[in-house]
C-alpha cells in the first residue's frame, strides 16, 4: 500500500492503468452466439457471464463454457466476487439437471465444468443436486469428462461425500485466496484450513479423479504467501493448480492491489512445477476453469504439450 495526495493509503494499482497484458477482445464469433444461445434458450446460467470472467469470447469461441448450477444468487458474500448475494430462500429448479444436460449434448462437448453458487439455505448445501447433474450428463453421453468446482457445502463430510458418489473426473474446490488474505476478502463462512480439509476428503475418497484448487493474486498477498499457500495445496492432495490476477468486477468488490507481472507468474509457476503437482497455470488471465480439460489430459499423461480439443465434435 502506498500514501495517497490525501495522506490516507490506496492500492498501487488503483493510481495505474490496467497493463497492457490484461487487454482481451470482446466476445463474438458463431461458436460464440452458438454456445450463448443453447445455454440462454435453456434458461441455464453460466460463472463466464455472473463473474465477469475475461476469457468468456476465448471459451465460448471455442465451444465450451462453465455452468452455473442452483441459480444466479448465492447465500454468501466475498469481497472478490461479482455473483449476486442474496437469500435464495430454498429456491431451486429441480428441472436443470436435464437442461444442463441437453444443452451440452446439443453443443457435442467432451468436457464440461460444472460450478455453483454457494447454497447454506438448502439442507445438503446443493450436493445432491449437482450429484444429479453429472449423473444426468453421463446418461445423456456415456463417456462424458465432468469437471465440478462446487462450494464447500459448510465442511460437512456428510453432504461432501453425497457429491463423490457421483465420481466427478475432475473435483475441484479453490481456497481462493492465501490464508491471511481469507478473513478480508472471503464470506466469514469459509475458512483456510476448512477449504483444505474438504480437498483432503476428496483425494482420501479414492472417487473424485483429479483433485483441482485455484487462487487469485494482486489482492494484497505477498509473493511468499503465495509459495506457502501452492504448499498447502500439494500437502491437501491438489494435483492441478492455477493461479491468476484478480480484476475487480465492479466497483462493489475489494480494489486491486497490484498487478502481477508475467514474470512473477512464470516464477509462481515453476515453484508449483518444483513441488510436484501433475499440472499448474499460473498467468494473468488465467482462471479456475481455463483450458480446464487440457489441464485435465496433461494431468494424467504427466507430459506438457498433450492437447484435447475441447470444443464441439461435429
Amino acid at each position: 500500500m502506498s500514501e495517497s495526495a490525501d495522506g490516507g493509503s490506496r492500492p498501487a494499482a488503483a493510481r495505474q492503468r490496467k497493463p497492457s497484458w490484461l487487454k482481451v477482445r470482446a466476445p463474438g464469433g458463431d461458436t460464440y452466439r452458438r454456445v450463448k444461445h443453447a445455454l440462454r434458450s435453456r434458461n441455464l446460467h453460466t460463472v463466464c457471464e455472473q463473474a465477469r470472467c475475461p476469457n468468456v469470447g476465448e471459451c465460448w469461441g471455442g465451444g465450451t463454457a462453465t455452468v452455473l448450477l442452483l441459480g444466479p444468487e448465492c447465500s454468501r458474500n466475498c469481497r472478490f466476487c461479482g455473483v449476486r448475494s442474496a437469500a435464495p430462500g430454498g429456491r431451486f429448479d429441480p428441472g436443470e439437471p436435464t437442461r444442463v444436460a441437453e444443452a451440452v449434448a446439443a453443443l457435442g462437448l467432451r468436457y464440461v465444468v460444472l460450478t455453483m453458487v454457494t447454497r447454506d439455505d438448502l439442507e445438503d448445501g446443493g450436493a445432491g443436486h449437482v450429484a444429479r447433474t453429472v449423473t444426468e450428463l453421463r446418461r445423456h453421453q456415456p463417456g462424458l469428462l465432468v469437471e465440478t468446482l462446487v462450494s464447500d457445502f459448510g465442511a460437512r463430510v456428510r453432504d461432501l461425500d453425497v457429491l463423490l458418489t457421483a465420481k466427478p473426473d475432475v473435483f475441484a474446490h479453490n481456497v481462493e485466496v492465501t490464508r491471511r488474505m481469507t478473513p478480508m476478502l472471503r464470506d466469514r463462512r469459509f475458512q483456510y484450513d476448512a477449504s483444505l480439509g474438504v480437498l483432503r476428503r476428496a483425494r482420501d475418497s479414492g472417487t473424485a479423479g483429479t483433485i483441482k484448487s485455484s487462487l487469485m493474486v494482486g489482492v494484497g498477498e505477498t509473493d511468499d504467501e503465495v509459495m506457502e499457500t501452492l504448499v498447502d495445496l500439494h500437502g491437501a492432495g491438489v494435483e492441478v493448480v492455477t493461479l491468476g490476477q484478480y480484476l475487480r468486477p465492479t466497483a462493489a468488490q475489494a480494489p486491486v492491489d497490484r498487478y502481477v507481472t508475467p514474470e512473477q507468474f512464470a516464477e509462481y509457476e515453476r515453484f508449483g512445477r518444483d513441488l510436484g503437482f501433475a499440472f499448474v497455470v499460473a498467468g494473468p488471465l488465467v482462471r479456475s476453469s481455463y483450458h480446464a480439460a487440457e489441464a485435465f489430459v496433461q494431468a494424467k499423461a504427466g507430459l506438457v504439450g498433450i492437447r484435447l480439443r475441447v470444443g464441439t465434435t461435429g
